[in-house]
């Protein structure tokens, strides 16, 4: 099959392969009915990995070009105009992006894989027992009242909690500024739908946080790209947007940037606000990392601790450093902009679990999360330090990371002449380890040699494992289709 894949294009491998086969089934070359190659032979046959045609399988079923029979393969499915593909519903467009992430998760969770693909902390990092005692406490103390309707702001004491907590972080703030979300991510959610319209551009950084482009996705907005630097978002690039694109808000993750772990120092803080406010922009700060350093020097007060013009909408929550499971998030805005995310929390969710929100105040209230935090940093000190040594051990001489001072994850680019991440994948998986692939965290499917390590998912031993097999499956992919691509006329 004369199929060209250009493996430095900044189009992900799984597109090109959907948009040859696409333009095969609009001129008719491949007529309803016909059957599609085996992922596995197509694959191996065109020397990628068997994820990257399994991803543009799943986009030509979202677009109705082909169909999948259990059994007997894929087919093609006649023909759909490009109106029709352009003017495709919200969920469709959403379920497209989410196809391959989810096969590469599933993958991810095949006995005896030593997965590095989440985003949570590991379970040993939970303090159930804590949350044990509060819930029984809470239940015993307030009865009934513990699970019936709170206001939509969230349960008064904990957002006083809260206003105490971030207090320590250098932000004032009343507890009629904080509203008590969903987790983090519901608190996004909520202030893109509240400043935001469908059409309208989001300015963050190339990479970013996977869940604002899910966001993105699902409202309609358009996310533009500002590369990130080692010391994160480069400024000059984001003045240029501001001054072209006007848009209103910003998105950034300030300090152990999710995934690259950059932290923006303060000086250049204070220039990211400056621009916003010259041009007339809000910032949405997610600092859901920042409590999670673990060398020297701490890192600077958050963007909210120093914002004198009032641009910052600040969200965080307890997911990464307590509980993921019990989606408690919070955001600090206030004024006409926390009124919109009030009314639109109501008539999202009614309100977040009040046993949930009791439990957490409880635990804020009894002193217990510093020291908890305490263990946390100490431990994900332990296990950056074993990635990092296992890296230097196992990878591919060329492989690229650095090492961060904070956060869950190593950002790691594998070297130029093999494989990319995504082609990588699927031998990865065959050696029983998984990865998150780089082009997911991406605005313009560009990072086709980066992947994200979450190390603080396992012990140090079990981080040293994983990385031998991932470099023993590059080693592999290597041998197996190297001499293929380099004898076969593909570009």
């Amino acid at each position: 099959m004369a199929i060209i894949i250009r493996r430095e294009s900044v189009e992900p491998i799984y597109q090109q392969l959907a948009r040859h086969f696409r333009t095969q089934i609009e001129s008719g070359q491949l007529p309803p009915g016909e059957r599609l190659p085996p992922t596995r032979d197509l694959a191996r046959q065109l020397g990628v990995g068997r994820v990257s045609v399994v991803h543009a399988y799943a986009q030509l079923r979202e677009e109705g070009l082909v169909v999948a029979w259990p059994g007997r393969g894929t087919f093609v499915a006649g023909q759909r105009s490009a109106v029709e593909r352009e003017n495709a519903p919200a969920w469709q467009l959403t379920h497209l992006w989410s196809a391959g992430l989810r096969e590469m998760t599933r993958l991810a969770q095949q006995p005896g894989v030593i997965a590095f693909n989440g985003g949570a902390p590991p379970d040993e990092f939970l303090p159930v027992d804590a949350l044990r005692q509060a819930l029984n406490t809470v239940l015993s103390r307030d009865g009934a009242a513990a699970v019936t309707y709170e206001e939509p702001e969230g349960y008064q004491p904990l957002r006083q909690s809260v206003a105490g907590y971030v207090a320590s972080l250098g932000i004032q703030c009343s507890a009629d500024d904080v509203l008590i979300t969903g987790g983090t991510q519901q608190a996004l959610d909520l202030v893109v739908q509240t400043v935001l319209s469908a059409g309208d551009v989001l300015v963050t950084g190339n990479p970013t946080y996977l869940g604002i482009l899910d966001v993105a996705r699902v409202r309609r907005i358009v996310p533009v790209g500002v590369p990130v630097g080692p010391e994160g978002m480069r400024l000059d690039a984001l003045e240029s947007v501001l001054r072209e694109r006007r848009p209103t808000l910003v998105y950034v993750t300030p300090t152990y940037h999710n995934p690259t772990g950059t932290v923006i120092p303060l000086h250049r803080r204070r220039q990211l606000l400056a621009l916003a406010a010259q041009h007339g922009a809000l910032v949405l700060e997610d600092a859901v990392y920042h409590e999670l350093g673990y060398h020297s020097p701490p890192p600077p007060p958050p963007l909210k601790a120093i914002d004198a013009d009032g641009v910052v909408i600040h969200t965080s929550g307890f997911s990464k450093i307590l509980l993921p499971g019990t989606r408690i998030g919070y955001l600090i805005a206030s004024g006409a902009v926390r009124e919109r995310l009030v009314r639109l929390k109501e008539a999202a969710d009614v309100c977040t679990p009040g046993l949930n929100q009791r439990a957490m105040q409880l635990y804020l209230a009894s002193g217990a999360l510093s020291g908890h935090l305490q263990r946390v940093r100490a431990e994900l000190r332990t296990r950056c330090e074993a990635a990092c040594a296992a890296a230097q051990r196992y990878f591919p001489q060329g492989t690229r990371w650095n090492e961060p001072g904070g956060g869950l994850y190593l950002w790691v680019r594998l070297p130029d002449g093999g494989p990319t991440a995504a082609e990588l994948y699927a031998t990865a998986i065959q050696h029983g380890v998984a990865y998150a692939v780089g082009t997911l965290f991406h605005t313009d499917g560009s990072g086709g040699r980066h992947i994200r390590l979450n190390f603080a998912a396992h012990p140090p031993e079990r981080i040293a494992e994983g990385f031998k097999r991932l470099g023993a499956a590059w080693h592999a992919w290597q041998r197996a289709f190297a001499p293929a691509v380099r004898r076969a006329p593909i570009l």
